[in-house]
Order: structure tokens, then C-alpha cells, then sequence
């Protein structure tokens, strides 16, 4: 009984120190995003994806058990859950690099955050699991300046735009197989987080006194997300899954609040603290309508070897709204498609023949229209599904995904966002409740 509270012991201490190493690599970099394009509805949106999904280009609507020695966290579609049959813990990070350009002009930036932390537990393994965790869910960073000459005036004026925040979710879902072959899941989502957007008006003159606007819209709200996975034999190891999931067009609620300040912007370029409070508005709870999301997906695999996917979704953008007004925002659709091959997962001698090699490409038209052109999303994917230390009763791997892509173009003066991410996950299985017997 001592060696099982110990083996405990050291395994809630491993959880603990990669949490906490996870953590300080995010404090200490940039966690905002960088994308002028974030301006738009709510911001980036970043899609509720573990790092060995996004690999395969994002497929995941259909994707059940890729292999039958590792659960994996799939909560985009919550019928998935009933195939957990390991107590599984999913914790990483993910960084960005980031180019954007606009004519002849560019920029670089980078920005890492934690990414993710995601459990799941079987409540009757091969039939019954639930999941519950905390991912981002959009982002919101940008800042641009815009320069001019006042009417009949020879004093120029600056125009700052500035934006930070984002929103997250926290999930618990539960996911039931009924028959053999059909599946179902719910996930409750509670939506929270800030979105705060700044203008400020500045003259060229030094000292001088000049004016920022500032709207910031709390969120926080219950909405929900369901899917359903159908398998087709096609013989003892191999099998087509048909899937799909949604969100429901939820309201949330929110609350406005504008604040107009006066402040001093000395010769250094430093900005000093406001002077004064010229205007504050703090309006009574709204409603945020988040819209209707459909993903429809397709998988074949053959067990512990290889599967192969593709996925297609659409999102009702234009009926976003906030406080009763529409967004201005377009109708999103997009597909993936992807796999993974593991060459002999049961290898003892040759580790590189446990590894999973991912694979994917994904395109997207996004919800933002600028200067009546359409603003699309394209990226190639990979990864690798790295086995760590295991034994009979406990599986662990170290998920790395890279994506390079590109949103935007740089036609009719609009930017071009160029970016390559990285996202690691730590994926741990283990058997935490299992009863021992002793003779």
C-alpha cells in the first residue's frame, strides 16, 4: 500500500512540475496575440484543438481512438469521450512567430502562452467518459497608428488603435456509446474573459494633452456544444467514422463599459498617467449571441497503424452580436484534411516505429470581409506523437505540432499575416483508480 501512495505521489509532483514550468515559460513571454485582423468580432479564433489534432490539419469531428494503447482528449466532438479508458491528463504550451506585411513594409513578432490543461476519465470504460479542462477560445492583440494634417492646420495629428484580451473556456462534457458502433456527447462551456479596445487622438506638439477612448466588454456565460460519431466496420481492424458537432447560437452575458481619459504624451514617446477622467459609462448586463457552428467529418484507420480524415465546417458569424448589435461580420466555412502513420507502436527495439508521424492542411474563409475582399486562412501541418516512459499500467507522449500559414493578402493595401506555430502537449495516461487485488 506504501508503494502505491508513493508511485501517487510521484506522479501528481510530475503533473505539478511541468504545470509550473509550463507557467513561468508563458509569464515570461508576451501572452497577447499580434494580428490587426483580431480587430473583427471577438478576436482570433483558436478553435477548441489539442496539439496532435492540429497536426493533422485539424481533423477531429470523426476521429475516435487513433490507437488502442492511448486516450486522447478530443472535445471538439464530446461523443468521443466514451472511448476514454485511461485516466488522461493533456497540459502544454504553444508559441508564434508572426510576419506581417503590408506593401513594401513588414513586421516580426513572437508570442507564447499556456496553451491548455484537460482531464478525462473513464466512468465505464469503452462506453461511458467524461472530461472537463480550460482552453482559449479566441484572442484579441493589435496596434496601428494612422498619421494626418488637421483641416487648415499645419499640426499634424496621430490616431493610436489598440486592442487586448480574449476570451476563454472552461468545459465539462460527458460522452456515451450506445450499441456498438454509435455515439453521443454533450460539452457545458462557460465563455469568459475581457475584450478591451482603445483610440486615442495625439498632436505632434510635445508636451501635449490628448484624449483616449476605451471600450471594454466583460464577458461571462453558459453555452453548448454536442456531437455524434457513427462507426462502420469494414473488418476486425479497420473502420470508416462519420461524425458531427455544433454550438448552439448561445447568449452570454456581457457588460459594456466606456471610459474616456486625458493624458500627456511627453518628447520621449513615453505616455504618462491620465490626468483626468473625462467620461466613464458602465451600462447594465447585455447579451452576447455567439453563433450557430456546424463541423462534419469523415475517418478511416486501421487500429494502432494508421488513420486518415477530412473535416468541413461552417460557422453563422453574421448573426454575432453584442448588446442587441450586429458585429458586421460574414458567414466562415472552411475543411482539413490529414492523418497519422505509426509504423509498429509495439516495437522494443526500434523507437522511432512507436512515434506518430502527423500530417495535414487546412483552409479557411474567415468571418472578416475588408475593402469587399474576403480575408482566407491556409496552413500546412506536422507533428510527431513522442512515446515517453511507460509500463503495463501507464502511457505517456509528448505531442509537438508546427503550422505555417498564411491569412490575409497584401492586394487593395490590406496585410498579410505570415506565421509558423509551435504547440506542445504533454499527454499523460494513467490508471489512477485501479482496485488491486492481493492473494
Amino acid at each position: 500500500m506504501k508503494l502505491l501512495h508513493l508511485n501517487m505521489y510521484k506522479r501528481i509532483n510530475y503533473i505539478v512540475a511541468i504545470m509550473i514550468l509550463l507557467t513561468s515559460a508563458s509569464v515570461k513571454a508576451q501572452v497577447t496575440s499580434q494580428s490587426p485582423y483580431s480587430r473583427y468580432g471577438l478576436g482570433n479564433v483558436k478553435g477548441l484543438l489539442l496539439p496532435q489534432f492540429r497536426a493533422m490539419g485539424g481533423i477531429s469531428t470523426a476521429v475516435y481512438k487513433p490507437n488502442n494503447y492511448y486516450s486522447n482528449i478530443n472535445m471538439q466532438n464530446p461523443a468521443s469521450y466514451s472511448g476514454i479508458t485511461l485516466t488522461t491528463i493533456d497540459i502544454g504550451m504553444s508559441g508564434e512567430f508572426k510576419e506581417l506585411k503590408k506593401g513594401s513594409l513588414s513586421e516580426g513578432s513572437f508570442n507564447s502562452t499556456l496553451s491548455h490543461i484537460a482531464l478525462a476519465f473513464p466512468i465505464k470504460s469503452g462506453r461511458t467518459g467524461l472530461s472537463f479542462g480550460l482552453l482559449p477560445y479566441t484572442d484579441l492583440g493589435y496596434e496601428f497608428t494612422n498619421s494626418a494634417t488637421l483641416p487648415g492646420d499645419t499640426n499634424s495629428v496621430t490616431r493610436l488603435y489598440s486592442g487586448e484580451g480574449g476570451l476563454t473556456k472552461a468545459y465539462m462534457g460527458l460522452g456515451q456509446q450506445f450499441g456498438d458502433h454509435f455515439r453521443v456527447g454533450v460539452n457545458i462551456e462557460y465563455v469568459f474573459g475581457n475584450l478591451v479596445e482603445n483610440r486615442a487622438l495625439e498632436l505632434q506638439n510635445f508636451p501635449s494633452v490628448n484624449t483616449k477612448l476605451q471600450d471594454k466588454n466583460s464577458v461571462g456565460g453558459i453555452g453548448f456544444s454536442y456531437g455524434a460519431q457513427y462507426e462502420i466496420p469494414l473488418s476486425t481492424k479497420s473502420r470508416i467514422t462519420l461524425g458531427y458537432s455544433g454550438s448552439s447560437p448561445s447568449s452570454v452575458n456581457s457588460k459594456k463599459t466606456f471610459t474616456a481619459t486625458r493624458y500627456l504624451r511627453e518628447s520621449t514617446g513615453d505616455e504618462q498617467p491620465a490626468i483626468d477622467t473625462a467620461d466613464f459609462k458602465e451600462n447594465g448586463a447585455a447579451k452576447l449571441k455567439l453563433p450557430l457552428v456546424h463541423n462534419f467529418g469523415i475517418a478511416l484507420q486501421r487500429d494502432n497503424k494508421w488513420l486518415i480524415g477530412a473535416d468541413f465546417r461552417t460557422g453563422n458569424w453574421s448573426k454575432l452580436s453584442i448588446d442587441g448589435e450586429n458585429q458586421g461580420l460574414e458567414d466562415s466555412w472552411g475543411f482539413s484534411a490529414g492523418g497519422q502513420i505509426t509504423p509498429d507502436m509495439t516495437s522494443v527495439n526500434n523507437y522511432f516505429s512507436r512515434v506518430d508521424y502527423r500530417l495535414g492542411f487546412t483552409y479557411d474563409k474567415t468571418y472578416i470581409q475588408v475593402a469587399d475582399q474576403d480575408i482566407k486562412q491556409m496552413a500546412v501541418t506536422f507533428g510527431l506523437g513522442l512515446p515517453l516512459a511507460f509500463n503495463r499500467f501507464a502511457f505517456h507522449k509528448l505531442n509537438f505540432t508546427t503550422e505555417i500559414g498564411r491569412r490575409g493578402t497584401v492586394s487593395n493595401g490590406l496585410v498579410q499575416e505570415n506565421y509558423i506555430n509551435f504547440h506542445l502537449g504533454f499527454t499523460l495516461n494513467d490508471t489512477w483508480f485501479r482496485r488491486f487485488k492481493f492473494d
